[in-house]
């Protein structure tokens, strides 16, 4: 599988301008974002006790996952699956969102490393289950189990049940990763929040944890929309803009933290946590932006200087305070280390570009949106641009691979790119994680990447379930060819 570092080598910028000032809000999130990770990664599951006295003042390496200085861990790379999902798709598909994540737990797909590691338990149960999930529905409708990553039928996926959790789960994972959503649709902040609640209880099934992804992706969208801080974190914020979260009401435990409750001035004394609970870690985040007096610096550390889940808390914080203090105000000193960063620059110039032709492509009716397959006139065929971006996302099986398949159907039209060869896969990366990588503690098992048989290649027909795909639409990421 191809590594970030190879991606970023070929990957290409959309071939067309974009608004500087909304550009620099959505960099500085998802670097904001990667670089909490970061930052936070080499004390995880540290306590407050430990960094009370060995406080994290800059980005080092080793550590809890003995990574090299600027590598991330199920954050980001978690938040680059469902950024992948949202520009591929040019939408929000909730079922490739948990395809990416499931090739991230087997494949180590959008990884520093080139392995999962760090999964969470509830993360975790959820993609297994949609595994199982998945296994059944092509059960139940005679679809090639060799297909169902590449589903692409309406019909088939409104079926589906993509909800993998249940209620009670209310971990942080559903709102470390959750920044490409409202980057990508905050131009409708209505769809915005409702998208962000959905990405969220995919994988965690709890209102607490619907309500926080819809809270926080709220501030986000109002940061990319220039609200000054104090708008942002007035105790009226959720009462103000009702309207974008449908007249739903939040969670109670959610609307305590929206008025106000993280407002406390000695933070961990007064019962600030960063843990992994995601009531606690929605606070945490929002009491060191509240009180990092103007500095995105001075923010994520104390976030991750809170303790335990550092480098989640830092993460989530990254998000809010990259969007609000943009790429310009991020610590360049840090950013320069950041694995893949170049890749990320180029990925948030793709949330820019096809969120604005989201963006486009859809009526607004008082406010609401509905879906179109055509886009406006005054856009003339802009989907052209893409087969001068990146390689098409192809995925084809070798005798020694145990990559997933699809269809010759699925590869590169004759439009994109431009040999036209089609793309062979790849073994898996052998390098091993450094023998200082230790399991989170709340994992269910050793974070080894499972051993699959390999899969016989699928026949030529097309199955039920990829009538429409967009040939020429997969350019991005060549993930499972040849570097």
């Amino acid at each position: 599988m191809k590594r970030i570092h190879v991606l970023e080598r070929e990957m290409k910028n959309p071939s067309a301008d974009m608004d500087a000032y909304v550009f620099d809000k959505i960099l500085g999130s998802m670097m904001g974002l990667t670089l909490g990770d970061a930052l936070g990664a080499h004390v995880e599951f540290r306590p407050h006790a430990y960094l009370d006295t060995h406080p994290v003042e800059d980005l080092e390496g080793g550590g809890t996952w003995g990574l090299e200085k600027g590598q991330f861990t199920d954050d980001t790379s978690m938040a680059l699956c469902l950024a992948a999902s949202l520009i591929d798709r040019r939408d929000f598909i909730p079922y490739d969102q948990l395809v990416r994540y499931k090739w991230w737990y087997q494949y180590g797909y959008m990884s520093s490393t080139g392995k999962c590691f760090d999964i969470g338990a509830a993360t975790k149960q959820s993609i297994i289950q949609f595994e199982k999930n998945q296994k059944d529905y092509a059960s139940k409708t005679s679809i090639p189990i060799d297909y169902m990553d590449f589903l692409s039928d309406p019909g088939c996926l409104k079926e589906f049940n993509v909800y993998c959790s249940e209620d009670g789960v209310a971990g942080n994972g559903a709102l470390m990763r959750l920044a490409p959503v409202p980057l990508f649709f905050y131009r409708n902040p209505k769809k915005a929040v409702e998208y962000a609640g959905i990405s969220g209880k995919i994988t965690h099934g709890d209102e607490k944890a619907y309500d926080a992804c819809r809270f926080y992706a709220a501030l986000i969208v109002g940061a990319l929309q220039n609200k000054s801080k104090d708008d942002l974190l007035k105790e009226t914020f959720y009462t103000d803009y009702k309207t974008w979260f449908g007249d739903k009401d939040l969670h109670p435990d959610i609307q305590k933290i929206a008025d106000g409750s993280y407002k406390k001035e000695r933070g961990y004394e007064d019962g600030i946590r960063g843990k992994g609970y995601i009531v606690s870690s929605l606070e945490a985040a929002l009491w060191a932006f509240w009180s990092d007096e103007g500095s995105f610096k001075k923010g994520v550390l104390k976030a991750i200087n809170l303790g335990d889940d550092t480098d989640t808390t830092a993460a989530i914080y990254g998000q809010l305070a990259g969007a609000f203090y943009g790429f310009k105000g991020l610590p360049e000193e840090w950013v320069k280390y950041i694995y893949g960063r170049k890749f990320i620059k180029c990925l948030s110039k793709w949330i820019v570009y096809e969120g604005e032709n989201w963006s486009q492509s859809h009526t607004c009716d008082d406010n609401e949106t509905e879906a179109t397959d055509v886009l406006p006139e005054e856009i003339p065929n802009k989907s052209r641009f893409r087969r001068y971006t990146v390689h098409t996302i192809v995925h084809e099986v070798s005798p020694t691979s145990h990559q997933p398949t699809a269809p010759k159907t699925h590869r590169r039209s004759s439009t994109d790119l431009s040999d036209n060869k089609p793309l062979q896969a790849a073994t898996l990366d052998k390098t091993s994680m450094p023998k200082t990588d230790r399991r989170s503690s709340t994992d269910l098992s050793n974070n080894k990447l499972r051993e699959e048989t390999p899969k016989p290649a699928p026949p030529d027909n097309q199955p039920p379930g990829n009538r429409g795909r967009r040939q020429t639409h997969h350019y991005l990421f060549d993930a499972f060819s040849k570097s």
